[in-house]
């Protein structure tokens, strides 16, 4: 497909488990001018089956091997959805047969197969690659990260976030997924769910420049660390901590929301998926509080992102970069903790993320689902 056509792009999926049912079909089914599904494949046949039945994808499309699917003229584009162990390996088969990509996160299961994923940026410079780190594109970060960018709180000197809540493997979720009890990648649920919210730290706090943590191993269910505290410097001067805990145990309910401190004022973002908040707090003590409900945690405008890439050579936000710059951080932090050192980050800076907006528009939300509730107004 060549950068101007505007016919839907013809997508495969490889890999039809729990991120497609719950975040990318939903997206995805919202997207019938931009995309239309060709070919599906997946190891397992009643996973297969199952994505079909609710999806109304014709069954013939259906292939337990990624690289028969890959051999097809009818795909431009892979979006690849697989257990992280074979991330790399897939999107390598995908981009050697000279499909455009949209990934899963992370960029691999360690720093050699990160390095190996980065590369892959100058050896297929022709191809769209855009790695599925939603907080890039969710509404609320977005809108936190335009408030920060306007000056709302000043120059931002401290980032306080703590995460915690019981992790235990429940039947049809992610944590029941067998693959993450025994993970084949570093870190576990810190590298898993944890680049997400390296993601939204990065987005809204700049590179990180040095980091030293601890972590604990408290969770008899997963054979990872449970729980990891992060202290960080950004390369503005700027200091944070980062507490996550994925407890075994039922903990009390935590607000789990992340605090900005600046000279002019303090940001506050907060609030289960159902209804994020952001809420300003001026120096002169005076609050806005700025709600979100029915977002869907930025999956529809990623994959606008990636269609507006492939059709009109818009840039993409989620870079392999930028995820690879968020993992480093976990992977540093896991090092640290293991070194008892504080360890540099300057080698891997990947530079402020972009803003994303919808093409054309003038405005952070314009066509986006949702509702949102600014200063008051209704959006």
């Amino acid at each position: 497909m060549t950068t101007g056509d505007t016919r839907p792009i013809r997508l495969g999926l490889i890999g039809t488990g729990l991120a497609v049912k719950k975040l990318h079909w939903p997206a995805l089914s919202r997207l019938a001018d931009r995309y239309v599904v060709t070919a599906f494949a997946d190891r397992s046949v009643a996973q297969g089956e199952h994505f079909a039945a609710y999806s109304g994808v014709d069954p013939a499309a259906f292939t337990t091997d990624h690289r028969a699917l890959l051999d097809r003229a009818d795909v431009d584009a892979v979006l690849i959805s697989v257990p992280i162990a074979s991330l790399y390996e897939v999107a390598r088969d995908a981009l050697a047969a000279g499909k455009n990509v949209i990934c899963e996160k992370p960029t691999g299961t360690d720093e050699e197969q990160a390095e190996a994923f980065l590369a892959f940026e100058t050896e297929y410079p022709d191809r769209t690659v855009l790695i599925a780190e939603n907080f890039f594109y969710r509404d609320d970060i977005r809108h936190a990260r335009a408030l920060l960018d306007d000056g709302a709180i000043g120059k931002l000197h401290l980032m306080a976030w703590r995460h915690a809540g019981q992790h235990l493997p429940r039947e049809g979720t992610f944590s029941g997924t067998p693959w993450r009890h025994r993970p084949q990648y570093r870190g576990g649920a810190h590298l898993d769910a944890g680049v997400h919210h390296i993601a939204q730290i990065r987005m809204l706090c700049g590179d990180v420049v040095r980091a030293h943590a601890g972590v604990q191993w408290a969770n008899s269910t997963i054979d990872a660390p449970s729980d990891l505290a992060l202290n960080l410097v950004f390369a503005d001067g700027a200091i944070g901590n980062y507490t996550a805990s994925y407890a075994e145990i039922a903990v009390p309910r935590e607000p789990n929301d992340m605090r900005l401190y600046g000279t002019e004022g303090v940001l506050v973002l907060a609030g289960p998926e159902s209804e994020r908040r952001v809420t300003l707090t001026r120096a002169d003590g005076t609050t806005r509080t700025d709600v979100f409900h029915g977002i869907d945690n930025g999956y529809y405008a990623e994959l606008c992102n990636f269609a507006d890439a492939v059709q009109h050579g818009e840039p993409v936000v989620g870079t392999i970069r930028q995820s690879y710059a968020n993992m480093l951080v976990v992977l540093r932090a896991l090092d640290s903790a293991e070194q008892d050192a504080v360890m540099a980050l300057d080698d891997v800076a990947a530079g402020a993320v972009q803003l994303w907006r919808p093409r054309g528009a003038s405005g952070l939300f314009d066509g986006l689902p949702g509702e949102r509730a600014l200063d008051g107004a209704i959006r």
